[in-house]
């Protein structure tokens, strides 16, 4: 069965809405002002995990524990995550094609699980890499082969990796020997890096090259 590893935050699931609408409601509970709250859209824009939170308590001198204010956003972040039903039917469209299907993505665990869990993600794929179990970060090989191994498979007898990051899904997905699809999302490819082999506006875009494989 081919293998299709994809990215979560920015290709499976709309993390930059549900960031926004998590740190409003975070500030709104704790009465925190505009200032807390840009420094946390701009501190979390990229990634989260717990030694933001420490930063943010020292930054402010907060009197919330650190533990409180992470468990808090990260069920924040699961309550306003989004997965598009197009994706959903596109997943399951190749699950019934015999693709396996992985997500190898960075961050920390508990955060990127309980999205995969809220939009439904985890059972539509067959094993999943998070970069906050092993310290090892896209686009480093070892977190593909993780992905490609829990999904059953070995990463020695290729396939895809579908991203919207240029140097984490593309060119670690070319680097780990498989073949990649990049959605572009309205910006400039690096003139440093080789393309992808596929450029598409959207993920169901993406499916669809997968599918004409296998036809």
């Amino acid at each position: 069965m081919p293998l299709a590893l994809f990215d979560l935050d920015g290709t499976l699931v709309d993390r930059q809405t549900a960031l926004s609408t998590a740190v409003t409601n975070l500030c709104r509970t704790h009465r925190y002002d505009a200032t807390i709250q840009r420094w946390l859209l701009t501190e979390l824009a990229d990634r989260a995990n717990p030694d933001d939170f420490t930063h943010l308590r020292t930054a402010f001198d907060l009197p919330e524990p650190t533990t409180q204010l992470w468990e808090e956003y990260v069920d924040l972040i699961a309550k306003a995550v989004t997965c598009r039903p197009q994706v959903l039917e596109g997943l399951t469209r190749l699950r019934a094609a015999t693709w396996t299907i992985g997500i190898a993505t960075n961050g920390a665990s508990d955060i990127q699980q309980a999205k995969l869990t809220a939009v439904g993600l985890d059972l539509l794929v067959d094993g999943i890499a998070v970069s906050g179990d092993t310290k090892i970060r896209k686009p480093d090989r070892g977190l593909f082969q993780l992905a490609a191994a829990r999904c059953g498979v070995n990463l020695t007898d290729g396939g895809w990796m579908i991203g919207d990051n240029p140097a984490g899904d593309i060119a670690g997905g070319r680097q780990a020997g498989l073949r990649t699809i990049w959605l572009r999302g309205g910006r400039p490819w690096p003139d440093t890096l080789s393309p992808a082999d596929h450029t598409v506006d959207d993920v169901p875009d993406a499916i669809n090259i997968l599918l004409n494989e296998t036809e």
